[in-house]
């Protein structure tokens, strides 16, 4: 159902083929701000917590709160585009990033920046660990614990960016909301995560300093940012055919849920 014919290329997609369980951690980063509207709204009413039925009143209203009242009157019915936020978040955390890149680029030099000050922090018996875990057992040497190594496996896309960019948002979703995401039932993510938490919840601190000093509305708009960019990695990372389960590893012939066949 069509709530609003307002519609962001680089949003609406994504929110749109979003679990409820994806969407109500938005949904609640909305609502912490007293100027929210979206609980107003018929269809949120009449079908909350069904998030997926007005996903797109939840894209056009972190669009308003991503502008101010006086540069939307200028766009009309508009907020900024979703590609400004983003830039705007990127810029207030201080991220070096190009204004002219997909929105993709510009997620990633979020994470990226979270995960370099993450990983500065870990010792190299933990980096190991680490690396251990995320399937690259024994391919890599001493040297490939060096944080560039982490951010190449990063930037190759599929499971394991997934898995980082998903531990970022937990502890995000910690933070404001006191609880974290539904992670628990994939095993990987959990045994990365054991490792990880302790460094990023230190990065985590740094981000939100940064955040208290942007200002109140940031408060909303950069954790709907990080986890919408989750979101969009977990859209592209590789599911089974049969019961929808996450494979961890591309060179995988059976799904180790269900024991379908992987299609190749």
């Amino acid at each position: 159902m069509k709530n609003t014919s307002i519609f962001d290329k680089d949003l609406n997609p994504v929110l749109e083929i979003a679990s409820d369980e994806d969407l109500e951690t938005l949904v609640d980063y909305l609502k912490t701000k007293l100027s929210e509207t979206l609980t107003t709204h018929e269809s949120y009413k009449l079908h909350e917590p069904s998030h997926s039925e007005y996903a797109d009143l939840i894209a056009k209203e972190i669009r308003d709160m991503g502008g101010n009242s006086f540069a939307n009157l200028f766009r009309g019915s508009e907020g900024p585009s979703y590609h400004e936020i983003v830039c705007d978040v990127a810029k207030q955390l201080k991220v070096p990033f190009n204004k002219d890149k997909d929105i993709e680029d510009i997620e990633n030099a979020i994470f990226e920046t979270v995960l370099t000050e993450a990983l500065d922090k870990m010792s190299d018996e933990d980096r190991l660990k680490l690396m251990d875990n995320m399937g690259a057992k024994g391919r890599l040497n001493k040297g490939g614990i060096a944080t560039s190594a982490f951010i190449a496996i990063f930037r190759s896309g599929g499971f394991y960016s997934y898995q980082l960019t998903a531990i970022i948002a937990n502890q995000i979703a910690k933070l404001i909301l006191g609880r974290g995401l539904m992670l628990a039932t994939n095993a990987s993510i959990m045994r990365v995560a054991s490792i990880l938490t302790g460094p990023i919840g230190l990065a985590i601190t740094g981000l939100w300093a940064a955040i208290d000093i942007a200002g109140p509305a940031y408060k909303v708009t950069i954790p709907c940012v990080i986890h919408i960019a989750m979101l969009r990695k977990k859209l592209n990372a590789i599911n089974c055919d049969n019961c929808d389960a996450m494979l961890s590893d591309i060179t995988m012939k059976f799904c180790p849920d269900c024991g379908n066949k992987v299609s190749t």
